[in-house]
């Protein structure tokens, strides 16, 4: 996991280092330098600039409190509009670096970094006192949270590194922290496509500025369609800070499980986001593939037949519960798939699993017989086991579509209307990554320009990818494992 150590050796932005003067103290005998009249000059200059900045920082900060204290009223016409196209601006502004303060005092959560409505996603570091198991990093689509957890970090959250990490991620089970489920659900709801009704509960209760640009306050019920139950009097809505632009900077909010939440949104940081492999990677530009990516696609079951087997591992966040890792083989040429499989909620036992084209049948067995850590756990003994294995009757799930695939991948057709999603790269090697659609949903084939297939993804019911690699290396004989009857022991 990321340690502390870790978060503090991100990089951040570079400064050249100071140009070493032509003279000093050791070429002048230790004489010091005399300082001259035009020296002096730029130095107090210098230090009246470092003064104002320090002034302005002081200012900036203060500039989110009411310029003064106003009685509440209606909305002009003009305000009404710029609330109601409020969303749309945040949509056409596509990203936007957020803060985010949920709880206060010691049960406070902080979560710092960035949104990208047009996806939509989020990439968040997540610290503060109140972080408890979801500290660490964070990436999110409405439907999909992913937790890369950091129990370790240090409990001020930074903005996360541009190019996150690319293991220890793990499906996030919201009935852990459902005030983080409520907190994502509100950034993403700032963002649509078309403006909003006018909120007649709405009115403007003050005024305040953001650098040197005035924006109203204005109450209103909470944003979308579908969200929480407004509150039973005005007084109870959230409160959003509203430039002339109708630009939102500032929500201030309460809600169920999060206590009083903040939302600050810096719009002119807005990098282009990089998703995580189990979000699906970088969206890329779908097209039809080309006479040369057609070729090497036609091609590849024959060239998985030559080859006879692969070494595999996988990744597959297949439920809230269950985040799996894995390690063995397969063998296209007696279609089976052998490999050992640990679960990261159980990190004291290994599953031996066998996929052919009878069935699958698998054998839990005590960690100490797999090698390997739960993050990346061996490969499974051989011989298999004599005992313990129990047939599957329902061919070990999501786990076994994977692996069913990755078989079926030397088979013929199955190819019908392919498209090129993006160019990527995995193991060092370029590759174009293809999509098929599928009676079994949208599945991923990874080659590389020698018209190796490197990785295969399929997505899972939880709308997350599951990813195996696969690594050119000889295929022990698979002795096929003692199959017993469904459901016997």
């Amino acid at each position: 996991m990321e340690t502390s150590a870790d978060r503090t050796a991100r990089p951040g932005p570079t400064h050249p280092p100071p140009a070493t003067p032509p003279h000093d103290d050791a070429h002048t005998g230790g004489v010091p330098r005399v300082v001259t009249g035009r020296r002096r000059t730029v130095l107090l200059v210098l230090a009246a600039v470092a003064v104002l900045s320090a002034a302005a920082l002081v200012v900036g900060l203060l500039t989110w409190a009411p310029e003064r204290a106003e009685q509440p009223r209606a909305l002009t016409a003009d305000e009404r509009e710029r609330l109601a196209a409020m969303r749309v601006t945040n949509y056409r502004d596509l990203r936007a670096g957020v803060r985010v303060t949920a709880g206060a005092g010691g049960a406070r959560t902080e979560l710092v970094g960035w949104v990208d409505w047009s996806r939509p996603m989020v990439y968040l570091d997540v610290g503060g006192p109140g972080a408890g198991a979801e500290r660490g990093l964070l990436q999110a689509t409405p439907t999909v949270a992913l937790l890369r957890p950091d129990p370790t970090a240090v409990p001020t959250p930074a903005p996360p590194p541009l190019v996150p990490p690319t293991e220890r991620w793990r499906l996030h089970d919201p009935s852990a922290g459902r005030w983080l489920a409520a907190v994502l659900d509100l950034v993403f709801r700032l963002a649509t496509d078309r403006p909003d009704p006018p909120a007649d509960a709405a009115r403007r209760v003050g005024g305040a500025s953001v650098g040197a640009a005035p924006v109203d306050i204005l109450q209103a019920p909470p944003p979308g369609p579908g969200a929480s139950a407004p509150p039973p009097s005005p007084d109870g809505h959230p409160r959003y800070w509203l430039d002339h632009d109708a630009r939102l900077h500032r929500l201030e909010t309460v809600l169920a499980g999060a206590g009083p939440v903040t939302v600050q949104l810096n719009r002119a940081d807005r990098p282009t986001l990089r998703p995580v492999d189990a979000l699906g990677g970088r969206p890329g530009q779908p097209r039809a593939l080309s006479t040369a990516e057609r070729g090497r696609l036609d091609r590849l079951p024959a060239r998985l037949r030559a080859r006879g087997g692969a070494a595999v591992t996988l990744t597959a966040p297949v439920a809230t519960v269950t985040n799996l890792r894995g390690a063995g083989w397969v063998s296209w040429g007696t279609r089976t798939a052998y490999v050992a499989v640990a679960d990261l909620g159980v990190p004291d036992r290994r599953t031996l699993l066998r996929v052919d084209g009878t069935g699958a049948s698998r054998a839990d067995v005590p960690a100490t017989t797999v090698p390997g850590g739960v993050e990346s756990p061996g490969r499974p003994p051989l011989p298999p086991p004599a005992e313990g294995w129990r047939a599957d009757p329902r061919r070990a799930g999501e786990l076994g579509l994977l692996l069913d695939a990755a078989l079926r991948a030397a088979g013929p057709g199955g190819r019908e209307a392919p498209r090129r999603i993006r160019g990527d790269t995995v193991a060092g090697r370029t590759v174009d990554v293809v999509e098929l659609r599928t009676a079994r949903g949208p599945l991923r084939y990874w080659i590389d320009r020698s018209g190796e297939l490197r990785r295969l993804e399929r997505r899972t019911r939880v709308g997350a990818w599951a990813q195996l690699d696969l690594t050119p290396d000889p295929v022990p004989r698979l002795v096929p494992a003692p199959r017993p009857p469904v459901g016997g022991r």
